[in-house]
């Protein structure tokens, strides 16, 4: 580990604890008035760049130590925030990208992909996002940061990187000009079985290799 890297880890908790909430309040803020849909013509670019900065905090928090809360159980904070609406706002808004495909986790071996949707991500980053800052908005620092560390390790985590990469995904197709494939059949409310997401990139693979070589596929 380098001396960079090690300083970052140990840096004053109080300063860290700042710098952490304030990107994550910061996150919750943009994301919220990205929805709005007043520039919907930037809203990827703006997601891309507000997403990116979130990995950026959750990876501080990973490369931490353990953080510990000060009570042995979790202090009720009554029920959460209703997110639909931002849900719903951002499926309206994304809709004709809003569904990508994901593994899961790529260190379990023969886990086929599976259908995810952006809108439904944001609304549980901001979820989770929400809870830590109740924490710490209720001055329970050491709670929010246990918080945000273990939830970034067990969900928000593995949901951010893999918006980031759907989001990076669509910025690139629009730059480097290269139109997005249909996605006929990708639906996240179709349970694929390894064999049938085998067939159905088989059949995708086929056509994308036949169609510049002038062949037709059945």
């Amino acid at each position: 580990m380098s001396d960079a890297t090690l300083n970052a880890v140990k840096e004053d908790p109080d300063d860290f604890a700042v710098q952490i909430a304030d990107q994550i309040e910061s996150f919750i803020l943009a994301v919220t008035a990205v929805s709005k849909g007043d520039d919907p013509d930037s809203a990827v670019p703006y997601l891309l760049l507000e997403v990116s900065q979130l990995c950026l905090a959750g990876g501080r928090l990973g490369a931490h130590e353990d953080i510990l809360p000060a009570d042995r159980y979790e202090p009720d904070l009554g029920p959460e925030p209703d997110v639909d609406e931002l849900r719903e706002r951002f499926a309206v808004l994304l809709e004709p990208i809003d569904v990508y495909s994901e593994v899961f986790d790529p260190y379990e071996p023969r886990k086929a992909p599976v259908a995810c949707r952006i809108s439904d991500d944001l609304a549980d980053l901001v979820t989770d996002l929400r809870h830590g800052l109740a924490h710490y908005s209720a001055g329970r620092t050491t709670e929010a940061m246990w918080w945000w560390q273990f939830s970034y390790f067990s969900n928000w985590g593995s949901t951010a990187s893999a918006a980031l990469r759907a989001l990076q995904s669509l910025v690139a197709h629009v730059r480097l000009d290269q139109p997005l494939a249909e996605l006929d059949g990708l639906d996240t409310d179709e349970d694929l079985s390894e064999e049938a997401l085998a067939e159905q990139a088989g059949q995708v693979m086929a056509a994308e290799i036949a169609g510049p070589l002038g062949l037709r596929t059945v």
